[in-house]
């Protein structure tokens, strides 16, 4: 009995690495079932067009402390692109569209700093790429939460806006309609994300 107590006992003590491995106690991966892109432009400058992006991926280093420890690495699936009308989102994912989804069908950022703000709130600055275009933007950030615990995972969520300009993106495609333009240049980013990691 007690050959086996030391034998499990040895087993446990070579499983602990193994997993720590896995996730690093400050990593935290994106929850796409509950993660979210959006996105917002102004259609013949009266009325405002919405819509959403495919699954959302990546990981995000923090230490559940300082915000000066953030940092993000988001993948976002424009070809998952739904504005509630499918002949529009064919269109924006067309070669002639906005998009061009069939060579850049994914959408990445990349944050380099952190810049601090007022409690629940911060600048998350990085590179953002759309259409194989890469440009740095800065992120406002809501949060993060509190980690709460569900089962064996500890969680955590942050909601980020920016504001771009499509054309920097090579985003030039539009259409006058009575001289209006169908598609503002400025566009505006939601990305809602929870993470999870390890308790």
């Amino acid at each position: 009995m007690r050959r086996l107590t030391m034998v499990l006992a040895a087993v446990a003590a070579l499983s602990v690495p193994a997993l720590a491995r896995t996730q690093a106690p400050g990593s935290w991966t994106i929850d796409t079932n509950h993660s979210a892109a959006g996105f917002s432009v102004r259609h013949l400058l009266m009325s405002t067009v919405r819509g959403t992006l495919g699954p959302v991926k990546g990981t995000i280093e923090y230490d559940g402390t300082s915000i000066q420890s953030i940092k993000a690495d988001v993948s976002i699936d424009v070809n998952g692109i739904d504005t509630g009308s499918q002949a529009r989102d064919r269109d924006l994912r067309s070669a002639d569209g906005l998009f061009e989804t069939s060579k850049f069908p994914t959408a990445t950022f990349k944050s380099t700093r952190v810049i601090a703000g007022t409690a629940g709130a911060f600048k998350l600055v990085g590179l953002l790429t759309i259409h194989g275009v890469t440009k740095e933007v800065t992120l406002d950030v809501e949060g993060p939460s509190p980690a709460i615990k569900q089962g064996p995972a500890l969680r955590i969520g942050a909601s980020a806006t920016t504001t771009i300009n499509r054309k920097d993106f090579g985003l030039s495609y539009n259409m006058m309609v009575e001289a209006a333009p169908a598609v503002s240049d400025e566009v505006k980013i939601t990305i809602d994300v929870e993470a999870t990691r390890r308790g």
